[in-house]
């Protein structure tokens, strides 16, 4: 046992256990202590009498409070659902225009649009809407079958090379693949290219790009235009600016030269309701950035 004496400096007892002539206090709680948990228990049982707190069979003890959360989130449901019929009720009806010109409605459609976008889109798109190889950059004015809403709205609705059964449809041939163009004239028609939206490059022969316009104009104008400045009518990009979906290196030029490309947008028509394909358009629109 122990031996149990009065500690001379503090006037409290000891325990009786000793370390190394350490010995141990018999020390009270301090008061304080004791009023937390006075003041816990209080709460605890004010709570319980006023909050839904025990189980009772198949329901519960209401409280004198009658304070129920699953009401509560309910009723929100319902206002945020009221709130929300206001303003796209008028998004369903009024045009692509006017909706742009009200700065309410543009407020409704950016929070709503960041999260369809972020749902249903960013996976390809990216989280910023600038898209990545193979996936176009939605926030510059480049686009392949035109960047009003009313094109972006019908692109959503049907898809491009989709199960729709009025899908926008393009194809970029594989000119060296199919054995339309040889080795040879594929480099000339890469060196044209490349002096479209970089006129500056140093490794560029001249010859080589004389040659390669007159190729262009025979295989290729018919599709992205005389001017090489595209066309939305067919999906056929802008090969003159700096917005580039495969890459616009000389090598990447070559491999959608030699093997094509066959891009794949899906058909949101099922997916999405056409209030938020609506959405989604006015959305993209007002992502677009100033082209530098």
């Amino acid at each position: 046992m122990g031996h149990f004496e009065r500690d001379p400096h503090t006037g409290h007892m000891t325990t009786g256990h000793e370390w190394n002539g350490i010995t141990e206090l018999n020390t009270p709680v301090p008061k304080v202590i004791w009023l937390f948990l006075a003041c816990t228990v209080i709460f605890a049982i004010g709570y319980w009498i006023l909050m839904p707190t025990w189980p009772i069979g198949r329901t519960y003890t209401k409280g004198l409070l009658g304070d129920d959360v699953r009401h509560d989130v309910a009723q929100s449901v319902k206002q945020a659902a009221l709130d929300r019929s206001v303003w796209s009720a008028r998004i369903e009806k009024e045009s692509f225009a006017d909706i742009q010109k009200d700065p309410r409605l543009m407020d409704a459609v950016r929070e709503t649009g960041r999260a369809l976008f972020g749902d249903n889109c960013a996976a390809c798109h990216g989280r910023n809407a600038q898209g990545g190889k193979g996936f176009p950059n939605l926030t510059t004015s480049s686009w392949l079958w035109g960047g009003t809403p009313e094109a972006i709205f019908q692109t959503l609705t049907v898809g491009i090379n989709s199960a729709h059964p009025d899908t926008r449809t393009s194809q970029m041939p594989a000119f060296g693949k199919d054995g339309m163009l040889p080795r040879a004239d594929i480099d000339k028609v890469v060196a044209f290219v490349r002096s479209l939206s970089q006129p500056n490059a140093k490794d560029l022969d001249p010859t080589k790009v004389a040659a390669g316009k007159e190729l262009f104009a025979a295989n290729c104008a018919s599709c992205h235009g005389e001017n090489a400045t595209g066309n939305t009518e067919m999906g056929a990009p802008n090969l003159t600016d700096a917005f580039w979906i495969y890459g616009g290196d000389a090598q990447s030029i070559e491999t959608t030269l030699w093997n094509g490309r066959q891009g794949h947008m899906p058909t949101w028509e099922n997916r999405l309701s056409e209030l938020d394909r609506k959405i989604l358009a006015l959305y993209l629109v007002d992502l677009r950035k100033a082209d530098k």
